[in-house]
């Protein structure tokens, strides 16, 4: 059975212009450190600076492992829900979203699922059994794969969060349906690092 494993994390904290912080370096650093002990195949991230940043910093605890850009993991809103679906909590955070911003997020989100969210080819992938993919994108692409794995109404992505390196690890195996393995787990980090990223009211 072919298996097909993504480490998805969140990019480490980053300022208000969207660079790395050193405490994002550090949260990124750590992670690497933990995913220094499974074998990864390859490193994929977000076009944006604060994921390129994160994935640079992971992979150097991550010897000969290709770190490539991809686009489907730039941040976005992938699904814009009707009012009937809007949660009261988020009414307004998608006014000025018009139709073509909808269309073109739902096209990002159709096509990270397309690129990440199955079993690779055998004809691209060869005889290896087992994948280990490490993305490293943002917290709405990470919760929508996250909804597309539950098999969950579009509108369910909202209210996923993911803090900063958080690690959350899909399975996908063949004529089976998708494993969520862990969400949002932040066990490599220090307390003073967690949590950074993650809506304050909500935290445990």
């Amino acid at each position: 059975m072919t298996t097909r494993r993504l480490y998805l994390a969140r990019h480490g904290a980053a300022d208000a212009f969207g660079t790395l912080t050193e405490i994002g370096r550090r949260q990124a650093g750590l992670l690497g450190e933990r995913l220094a002990g499974v074998p990864i195949d390859a490193v994929w991230h977000s076009p944006l600076p604060r994921a390129v940043a994160s994935a640079h910093e992971l992979a150097r605890h991550l010897p000969n492992v290709p770190v490539t850009e991809a686009a489907e993991l730039v941040d976005h809103v992938p699904y814009v829900p009707s009012a009937a679906e809007t949660p009261p909590s988020w009414t307004g955070f998608f006014d000025g979203y018009d139709d073509a911003e909808a269309a073109s997020g739902e096209s990002l989100a159709e096509a990270l699922i397309t690129r990440f969210a199955k079993v690779p080819d055998p004809a691209t992938q060869g005889t290896q059994p087992d994948t280990h993919e490490v993305l490293v994108t943002h917290a709405y692409p990470i919760a929508w794969l996250v909804r597309h794995a539950l098999d969950a109404p579009p509108p369910r992505w909202l209210g996923l969060n993911s803090a900063n390196t958080a690690l959350t690890v899909i399975e996908y195996r063949n004529n089976l349906p998708p494993t969520i393995v862990m969400f949002n787990d932040m066990s490599h980090l220090p307390p003073d690092l967690r949590w950074t990223g993650f809506p304050a009211g909500i935290r445990p």
